[in-house]
């Protein structure tokens, strides 16, 4: 190879290096304003460019009134206003409907979101301020959002749509369509969340009339047919929104759901434990009634039976096709006669709520209506000083912070003597010591494990105040009627928290006379928690300690209920039941008892039959007596007969000789 020379190293290191093809350098902001230039000519709106001539002014862009939020642009309320009041002239335009479009779908949505119990005939009478016939696929849409989004006033949102259900029924049945629409798409899904909300819908609107028994019962079969934790879970939520309202109208219904329901309890293998625990819940709440899910508050019971329609609507439509949410009514659509229209809605509405107003005003007039009367003698009235005015804080704001001042209390104390101390050192008003008791309790319920140092602190409370101990003795007896509702974490705190009040004797013993411990009256949660307290007990003062106590009588009253006599059946439940959890040797009593019954029941039917054999034998032996008896008169009846018959042959053996 041939080495280079200096000169040609010198070349090559000099002279540079030559890319490919080089990109050409573009200037980035002028091509951004090229396109927004273009975009801006392409919209319509840009002003022109300002020309250098400074005598000419640069022209003013018109107001366009296609520019609303419909328009994807947005204008302020006044504004627009501004811009409608400006096109009164011209209503039939298509601008003009557009701004009025867009300012009814704001008020829908505005007067839905902020209805409650206490306002919702105010906020009744406002949205038919406004033309609902045109808007009601807005409307329709509002009401199912806000209530998809707040499931806890499902029962608000349903009032609201038996109002307006009873003056427009198109609506309602509107709205009944989009919700069947709606639970059918979800039930497809597999997606229980959405069929949790539409079906306690669906339910509350049930509740309230609007629609009929027959979809609810419907939706119940077809969440049975083939049954899931999930189905089961929606079902439960049905019946316990609709539940009161099933057995009222429809009985028979509502025992084939739950027998379904037993059934599948009775085949646990299929199910999860929650799921059984659910299923136990609903049976709970139907034996009791429905006494926590009424029909409808009282507050919300507006519509009379003569003004309410009831929309027969079923899952599946007889002529097979399916329903059509008519969602071409959520959007604007240009009306020719706009002012024709709106001249009828305006009848419609007087009408409606016509009346109401006048006849307010009407009050109102009465109230003021000497004021023409005694203008000729006007004379400054005296103002008269009123008495000292108390302000009720009904917030509530002095709870929450006396609730978080014994939380911190509680959290911040080394012990519960230190924290006793501290609590007893603020000065507790009148009806504080039973929240403070609840607050005490509340802490030891949320804890991981049960904590000794709230049974010390409540046992500290109970022995120190009689106001006190009966807070704890009222807790002690509300916590079982309730004990349904808690977990299992918070169902074994309260039920070791209790066992410790019981074995200290800071509580009285009566409180034991709430449970009842047999196979109809106690529920699994129940049954849990009766184990986990007894077994506290035995573990504090001992297995013979607590059998003291249970013979005790001066405590018969209190474990009456939990060792049963009134029915052997009871009696041998609650003897199995203290076997199972290994606490027998309690039961020693109520097993003396169940022998000593048996034994004089077997005795009371020997002498039953003792008494039927003796009643028998003297009825036979009377019987034989009166046969006697009857035998000589018979045998001299029948001498005679004989006698009779020979004298009679005598006669006719002489007649023949002669």
């Amino acid at each position: 190879m041939k080495r280079s020379s200096s000169k040609d190293r010198t070349r090559s290191r000099k002279s540079p290096r030559q890319s490919p093809k080089r990109p050409r350098a573009v200037d980035l902001n002028q091509r951004d304003e090229e396109s927004f230039r273009e975009r801006q000519e392409l919209d319509g709106w840009v002003e022109k460019e300002v020309r250098k001539d400074t005598n000419q002014e640069p022209a003013k862009p018109a107001d366009d009134l296609s520019l609303t939020r419909a328009g994807n642009a947005y204008i302020p309320p006044a504004k627009l206003r501004m811009m409608m009041q400006q096109q009164n002239a011209d209503k039939n335009s298509e601008a003009y409907q557009r701004m009025n479009w867009d300012r009814l779908k704001k008020k829908i949505h505005g007067q839905v979101n902020r209805v409650n119990v206490a306002n919702i005939v105010d906020v009744v009478r406002t949205l038919l301020q406004e033309n609902v016939m045109r808007g009601k696929g807005i409307l329709a849409r509002s009401i199912i959002q806000a209530q998809s989004f707040s499931p806890t006033f499902s029962h608000v949102f349903a009032a609201l749509v038996s109002i307006i259900n009873s003056k427009f029924p198109n609506i309602g049945e509107l709205v009944l369509r989009r919700l069947i629409i709606q639970f059918k798409r979800a039930f497809r899904r597999n997606d229980k969340e959405a069929c949790v909300i539409v079906a306690r819908f669906l339910a509350h609107l049930a509740n309230q009339r609007v629609a009929h028994e027959v979809v609810v019962l419907e939706i119940l079969v077809l969440l049975m047919q083939n049954p899931t934790d999930d189905s089961i879970e929606v079902t439960v939520t049905l019946l316990k929104e609709c539940g009161m309202m099933l057995q009222k109208i429809t009985p028979k219904g509502l025992t084939a759901i739950f027998e379904r329901l037993r059934a599948i309890l009775n085949d646990c293998d299929s199910i999860e434990p929650r799921t059984q625990y659910m299923i136990e819940t609903i049976f709970h709440i139907r034996k009791m009634k429905f006494e926590g899910y009424p029909i409808m508050p009282e507050e919300l019971d507006l519509i009379d039976e003569d003004d309410q329609v009831i929309h027969l609507m079923e899952l599946n439509p007889d002529d097979g096709k399916p329903y059509d949410p008519e969602l071409n009514l959520n959007i604007f659509k240009y009306d020719p006669e706009f002012e024709k229209t709106e001249a009828e809605y305006e009848e419609i509405r007087n009408e409606i709520i016509g009346d109401a107003e006048d006849s307010d005003e009407e009050e109102q007039g009465g109230e003021g209506g000497g004021e023409g009367d005694d203008e000729e003698g006007d004379e400054p009235m005296e103002v008269q000083p009123t008495g000292h005015t108390t302000i009720i804080d009904m917030t509530e704001q002095d709870l929450v912070a006396f609730r978080r001042n014994v939380y911190l209390t509680i959290q911040s104390s080394l012990d519960f003597q230190e924290a006793a101390h501290k609590l007893i050192k603020n000065e507790l008003k009148p009806k504080l010591e039973s929240e403070l008791c609840h607050m005490i309790v509340d802490c030891c319920a949320q804890q991981r494990t049960y904590e000794r140092f709230y049974g010390l602190l409540s046992e500290r409370f109970c022995k120190l105040r009689r106001e006190f101990q009966e807070a704890f003795e009222k807790i002690c007896r509300d916590t079982y009627n309730a004990i349904h509702r808690f977990d299992i974490t918070k169902l074994r705190n309260m039920a070791k928290l209790i066992a410790h009040l019981l074995a200290t004797d800071a509580v009285n013993w009566e409180v034991l006379s709430e449970i009842r411990l047999t196979e109809t009256d106690t529920t699994s949660s129940g049954r849990i928690y009766i184990k986990i307290l007894f077994q506290e007990l035995v573990e504090i003062m001992s297995l013979v300690k607590v059998y003291e106590r249970t013979v005790d009588p001066t405590l018969q009253t209190a474990f009456e209920g939990i060792f049963p006599r009134d029915h052997p059946k009871n009696s041998r439940f609650a003897i199995n039941f203290f076997s199972l959890i290994g606490l027998g040797g309690l039961t020693l009593d109520l097993r003396e008892f169940l022998n000593k019954k048996a034994k004089a029941i077997k005795k009371e039917e020997v002498e039953e039959k003792e008494e039927s054999s003796s009643s028998s034998s003297s009825s036979s032996s009377e019987s034989e007596s009166s046969s006697e008896s009857s035998s000589p008169s018979t045998k001299s009846s029948e001498s005679e007969k004989r006698r009779k018959r020979k004298k009679t042959h005598k006669k006719k053996k002489s007649h023949k000789k002669k």
